[in-house]
């Protein structure tokens, strides 16, 4: 088939568009599900433990029902001007 008369029936030509649309706005809410130590406390989560690792500095963050630990860790640099969250994830 060729693509000028598929685009000339319009729908599918449409569709496609519109999938293409959805799939770019997909995108950046997924970087968005990325939790951060903030967004952890901000959703009820306290710290119940600090510690240090080859990682960076690790802090434990419990939900306020106690059935959910997630494991954060962070960084700064002198030049840095905030503590940042490297990365977190649920311990099971």
């Amino acid at each position: 088939m060729r693509v000028d008369s598929h685009l000339r029936r319009g729908v599918p030509a449409k569709a496609s568009l519109l999938g293409l649309a959805l799939s770019l706005l997909a995108v950046p809410a997924m970087a968005q599900d990325k939790p951060t130590v903030e967004s952890l406390l901000k959703q009820g989560y306290d710290v119940v433990g600090v510690f240090p690792s080859d990682a960076g500095p690790g802090i434990l963050l419990e939900d306020d029902d106690g059935d959910r630990l997630m494991m954060c860790f962070v960084a700064e640099t002198p030049q840095s001007a905030e503590i940042v969250t490297q990365y977190c994830k649920p311990v099971r």
